[in-house]
């Protein structure tokens, strides 16, 4: 294998996004994975469930603090969500971008939460924003789904 590619595989990384209720209900989830295989990342697992109301406490615990806690975990336990670890070149980073800001309403056209958010909560998907939250929230989310 040549240096040029070992570099490229040394810059891969993963993470995780959810699609949520909304975007389930919406028949969303193909397009929404479409986008992300599209520009070449890969889906290396992949998950429906229905979050308990723990899984979804632990799964955004950093927010625990936070006045709209109560509403993430209300609206992330609905109904179905899909889950995928995407691994590719800058992983995190570039599936950020392509997800857009947490306000759909701010959020740039072209971006999924652009094209398909109809506000905050709903707003279709998550994505880890660091390394970090990926290792927790992916061990959040498939915890539960071994084998």
């Amino acid at each position: 294998m040549g240096e040029e590619a070992l570099k490229e595989m040394s810059a891969s990384e993963d993470t995780l996004v959810v699609v949520k209720p909304d975007g389930v209900r919406r028949g969303l989830v193909g397009e929404i994975l479409r986008r992300f295989e599209s520009k070449g990342f890969v889906i290396k697992k992949l998950h429906m469930l229905t979050m308990s109301r723990s899984q979804a406490e632990e799964f955004y615990s950093v927010h625990s603090a936070k006045p709209f806690f109560g509403e993430l975990v209300s609206f992330i336990t609905s109904g179905p969500v899909v889950g995928a670890v995407l691994s590719g070149r800058d992983a995190v980073a570039t599936v950020r971008r392509m997800v857009g800001a947490t306000k759909s309403w701010e959020a740039a056209a072209g971006t999924i939460r652009g094209d398909f958010g109809l506000g905050l909560t709903d707003n279709c998907i998550h994505a880890s924003d660091s390394a970090e939250s990926f290792t927790k929230e992916s061990a959040a989310f498939f915890g539960q789904t071994r084998g």
